[in-house]
């Protein structure tokens, strides 16, 4: 089954290199392009769906042009969204899981390992498969690792000094990545059904991260390391309205820094 995903795979990137030459057409526009990084299809094995469509929503909003990627992985596992439990019964590879967020536009994360001076800033949705797919933080914890690509791409827009979006579980990369990043993962509220991850919170200082309160509505701003943050579904009583405003507020936030020092520049 395993080798039957893959060899899906190297099909579908031959489909790949034809929107390949979409992204160089994009990239010599005048309007920013956003590099966003999927990680399954599903809360609770991939992408949080409704955190992408938020994302690349308030990113055209703002007369930006995103462009997806996946890693050519499988999952970690696969959860039967509707009982909640494992589903042990198939292997899902992760980009083409994610290919159904994107409308089949993506290219594979590799790819933007080589490719990140085309983009203005790059942004990470969240969902369970930030932790199980692009890092091994569902299982290790503080002793996680993070998948090379996503380090190397971190890495490289922290370096040009360009804005790096997370959303929900995904400021859990920085910390890992970035020594010393402000992040936000929510509040230690004490009211445990809005903010149950508590232990994420623990853990990204124990990481070494510093940690800020926000609101579901609200976004955190690490200025010298050029990270933005905002909680998203990491408070789980969070309406879908209330979830688009707190990541609406980051793109826009996001959009407005890459203006400024296109300005500048």
């Amino acid at each position: 089954m395993v080798l039957n995903v893959m060899r899906r795979v190297s099909k579908f990137q031959l489909k790949s290199l034809l929107f390949s030459n979409v992204c160089r057409k994009y990239s010599s526009r005048s309007s920013p392009s956003v590099a966003v990084i999927l990680s399954g299809s599903g809360v609770n094995d991939g992408s949080e769906i409704h955190e992408v469509a938020s994302v690349l929503s308030h990113i055209t909003r703002n007369n930006a042009t995103p462009h997806c990627f996946a890693p050519n992985v499988n999952q970690m596992d696969v959860i039967n969204h509707l009982e909640c439990v494992p589903d042990t019964t198939h292997c899902r590879n992760v980009l083409i899981e994610s290919a159904r967020l994107a409308r089949g536009q993506l290219l594979c994360l590799s790819k933007l390992v080589t490719m990140t001076s085309l983009y203005d800033a790059v942004v990470f949705p969240g969902g369970f498969g930030v932790a199980k797919n692009l890092s091994n933080f569902a299982t290790r914890g503080t002793e996680c690792t993070v998948l090379p690509d996503v380090v190397t791409i971190i890495q490289e827009f922290h370096k040009a000094k360009k804005p790096i979006g997370l959303c929900c579980i995904a400021p859990i990369l920085a910390a890992r990545v970035l020594p010393g990043v402000t992040i936000t993962l929510g509040t230690d509220s004490c009211e445990e059904d809005k903010w149950p991850y508590r232990d994420a919170i623990k853990a990204a200082v124990e990481m070494g991260a510093i940690v800020e309160n926000r609101e579901v509505n609200e976004t955190s701003f690490d200025r010298e390391n050029m990270v933005f943050s905002t909680p998203a579904y990491m408070y789980a009583a969070g309406k879908y309205h209330e979830i688009d405003d707190g990541i609406g507020i980051m793109i826009k936030y996001i959009l407005e820094i890459i203006k400024h020092s296109d300005k500048k520049s």
